[in-house]
């Protein structure tokens, strides 16, 4: 009897032990191949969980600031699917890629590293590539302006300009990365593609708090292989909006002492 409990007990210790979930991918490296600069690449890894128990990630980190992810974030049953999403930021980046993400879950294999890799091309090196019909064929990016002045501004603030985006060529516009040397300048909210012929309002967001006149050259990305899109924002960058009032309220004549 004492021998027969010991075995169910054996049992059940290694019943448990093999109770945990498996995260089980389709693949775990992505090549891109050939990516036009000032694309998103975007791969979604797709798994499994053939386990017998819910597999839940805890974190997904990737090897560097130009690589994001996003994942499944509830719980993923035994027999049901996830994600796992690496969008690399190819803009101002060309060259051959090498990058990872990490996922860690409660799985049977705590740590999974995915892969992402392809060869960033500039525009001039993909133009090179095709023929003028060819050129003619793709998206064509026209601003209805050239700059924007802010104006007096406080240091701090984050004033928008917004501009209307005309595609008038013959495939989706889609509008990527916004560049600047300042790094102050950026999307409120990423823009959808550009049907062919249509226009779009972008909304660009300037975060500047260096003093003084200030004058950026802003170059905005896109699949239009004819050339980036640049403007200008201009403003006068003041510490306080308010310090010009009050020094004429001090300097101003008191009628009673």
């Amino acid at each position: 009897m004492k021998h027969l409990f010991s075995l169910l007990v054996a049992l059940l210790v290694a019943a448990a032990s093999h109770a945990q979930g498996v995260l089980q991918f389709e693949k775990e490296l992505h090549d891109f191949g050939n990516v036009p600069e000032g694309t998103m690449a975007t791969h979604e890894f797709k798994f499994k969980n053939t386990g017998n128990q819910p597999v839940i990630i805890a974190n997904v980190q990737a090897s560097c600031g130009c690589t994001t992810p996003d994942w499944t974030k509830t719980p993923v049953m035994p027999g049901k699917t996830g994600i796992v999403k690496a969008v690399y930021s190819s803009s101002g980046r060309p060259g051959i890629f090498n990058k990872t993400v990490t996922v860690t879950s409660n799985a049977a294999t705590p740590s999974t590293v995915l892969t992402i890799k392809g060869n960033v091309l500039n525009k001039d090196q993909i133009k090179a590539t095709l023929t003028p019909a060819q050129l003619a064929q793709g998206p064509k990016l026209e601003l209805d302006r050239a700059g924007h002045d802010f104006g007096k501004m406080e240091a701090g603030q984050t004033p928008s300009a917004r501009f209307t985006v005309k595609n008038t060529g013959k495939q989706d516009l889609v509008l990527s990365a916004v560049q600047s040397q300042c790094y102050c300048v950026g999307y409120k909210a990423v823009p959808a593609p550009i049907k062919p012929g249509q226009s779009a309002t972008i909304e660009l967001v300037y975060n500047q708090r260096k003093l003084g006149p200030q004058q950026e050259a802003v170059t905005i990305t896109s699949n239009d292989m004819h050339g980036d899109a640049k403007l200008t924002l201009k403003a006068n960058v003041v510490q306080d909006l308010n310090a010009g009032s009050m020094v004429k309220e001090s300097g101003s004549t008191v009628p009673f002492k």
